[in-house]
C-alpha cells in the first residue's frame, strides 16, 4: 500500500483542509495554474494559427514557388513569355511532394466606370488552376469556369468591388496599354461572376481573376505561352529544399523563387510570433509555480506537527516529501483541468463566432484565426506539470530540516 498517497487523499478530502488558513492561498495557486494554461494556450493556438493564416494567403496567390523567366523584370506584369511545353509540366514527376503545378500570367490594367477608375492587376488563368483556397474566400455569387471557350467572366475582390461601386452580375471596362503607345489600347468588358474577400488587402487591391487566354491574345503570344508556372507543395516545412530541387531540374532558362524569398519581409515578420510564445509560455510557468512554491510551503507550515508525528512514528524525509508532493500534484491538476475547459471554450467560440476581429491592414486577417491541435495541448500540459512539480522539490527540501520534538510542541 501506497501511504504517502492514502494520507494526501485523506487531506485532500478532509474537510478541515478545504476551510483551513492554506485555503485562500492554495485556491490562488490553482487559479494560477489555470490562468496560465489558458493564456498559453491561446497564445499557442493564435500564433500558429495567425502564422499559418497569412502563409496560406500568400500561397494561394502565388503558390509556393515560381517559376519564371530570367528576363522578367520585379513587377507584377508578365513581360516575357514562357512555353507550356516543359517536362515538369503538368505533372512535375522529378521531384516528390509536388501535389500541384499551374500556369498563370497577370497584366496590369485600368477599370474604368463612368465616374471613376482603379489600377489593378489581372491574373488569367486557365483550366488547371487550383480554386481551393479562393473556394474559402468566396462571399458571393461563384467562381468562374475556363474549361470551355474564351470568356470573360471574373472574380474580383470585395475591397475593389467597395471602391468602384460593383455588384455580383455587374459588367465593366478595363483597358491595357499595348507596347506602342501611339495604338490604341486593348479594352475587354468584363463580367463580375463571383467577389472575394481573402482579408489581405495588399492582395484584394491588386489582384483580379480572369482568362488567361485574354492576356495571351493581348500580349500576341501563342495558345502554349505562359508568363509563369506556380507551384504547390505537400508540406511547407520542406520549402527551401523542394525550392532547390525544382531550381535543379527546370532549364537554365528559368528560374525559380519560392514565396518566403519573394515575401521576404512578412513571412519574417510572422516568425516574430515563435518568440512571442516562447516567452508567455516562460512567464506563465514561471509565475505558475511560483505560486505553487508558495503554496506548498503554506501546506508545510500548516502541517508542521504531522510531520513531526510522522518522523517519530519512523517516516522518512523522502516519504514526507512524496506526501506533499502528491498533494502539490493533485492542485496543479486541478488547475489544468479549469484551465483546459475554460481555455478550450474560449478558443472554439473564437474559431466558430469570430468574437475577436483584427485591423487587416495590420495583421492581415479580419478575424484572430485559431490553431487546436491535440498533441500541443498534451505536451503543454504535460511540460507544465513537469516543470512545476520539479520547481517543489527546492521548497519540499524544507521538510528534511524539520525536528519531531520541535514539530510536535508547534503551533
Amino acid at each position: 500500500m501506497n501511504y504517502e498517497f492514502f494520507i494526501a487523499k485523506r487531506i485532500i478530502g478532509s474537510k478541515a483542509y478545504k476551510s483551513s488558513i492554506s485555503a485562500p492561498i492554495i485556491k490562488i495557486g490553482i487559479a494560477a495554474i489555470a490562468i496560465g494554461i489558458i493564456v498559453m494556450m491561446i497564445a499557442i493556438a493564435t500564433g500558429i494559427g495567425l502564422q499559418q493564416k497569412i502563409r496560406d494567403k500568400v500561397v494561394a496567390f502565388n503558390g509556393h514557388i515560381n517559376i519564371t523567366n530570367y528576363d522578367s523584370n520585379n513587377s507584377q506584369e508578365s513581360i516575357f513569355p514562357i512555353s507550356k511545353n516543359q517536362e515538369f509540366y503538368p505533372e512535375f514527376k522529378a521531384v516528390e511532394g509536388i501535389n500541384h503545378i499551374q500556369a498563370v500570367a497577370t497584366k496590369f490594367g485600368v477599370i474604368r466606370t463612368e465616374t471613376d477608375f482603379e489600377g489593378a492587376v489581372l491574373k488569367g488563368v486557365g483550366n488547371d488552376y487550383k480554386w481551393s483556397y479562393f473556394q474559402e474566400f468566396l462571399i458571393e455569387g461563384r467562381l468562374p469556369d475556363y474549361s470551355g471557350k474564351r470568356n470573360e467572366e471574373v472574380l474580383i475582390s470585395q475591397y475593389l468591388a467597395n471602391r468602384l461601386q460593383f455588384k455580383l452580375g455587374d459588367k465593366f471596362q478595363m483597358i491595357f496599354k499595348k507596347d506602342d503607345p501611339n495604338k490604341l489600347p486593348n479594352i475587354i468588358t468584363y463580367n463580375i461572376v463571383g467577389i472575394y474577400n481573402s482579408g489581405f488587402q495588399d492582395f484584394d487591391a491588386t489582384y483580379l481573376i480572369g482568362d488567361i487566354r485574354h492576356l495571351q491574345r493581348i500580349n500576341k503570344w501563342k495558345e502554349d505561352q505562359i508568363g509563369s508556372f506556380e507551384i504547390f507543395i505537400d508540406d511547407y516545412g520542406e520549402l527551401q529544399q523542394k525550392g532547390i530541387e525544382i531550381y535543379k531540374n527546370t532549364p537554365s532558362t528559368l528560374n525559380t523563387q519560392t514565396i518566403a524569398d519573394k515575401y521576404y519581409s512578412i513571412l519574417e515578420w510572422i516568425k516574430i510570433f515563435d518568440k512571442n510564445i516562447y516567452g508567455i509560455i516562460g512567464i506563465m510557468i514561471l509565475v505558475a509555480g511560483i505560486n505553487m512554491i508558495t503554496a506548498l510551503l503554506v501546506l508545510i507550515l500548516e502541517r508542521t506537527q504531522m510531520i513531526g508525528v510522522l518522523k517519530a512514528l519512523g517516516s522518512n524525509n523522502f516519504s514526507i516529501r512524496k506526501l506533499f508532493i502528491y498533494n502539490a500534484s493533485y492542485l496543479i491538476l486541478l488547475g489544468l483541468l479549469w484551465g483546459n475547459i475554460i481555455g478550450l471554450a474560449l478558443l472554439f467560440a473564437q474559431k466558430y463566432f469570430k468574437l475577436l476581429s483584427l485591423d487587416p491592414s495590420i495583421y492581415y486577417v479580419t478575424e484572430a484565426p485559431v490553431y487546436i491541435s491535440l498533441s500541443y495541448i498534451v505536451a503543454l500540459n504535460i511540460g507544465t506539470l513537469i516543470l512545476c512539480l520539479l520547481m517543489l522539490l527546492v521548497p519540499s527540501y524544507i521538510i528534511t530540516k524539520i525536528s519531531p520534538v520541535k514539530a510536535m510542541r508547534f503551533e
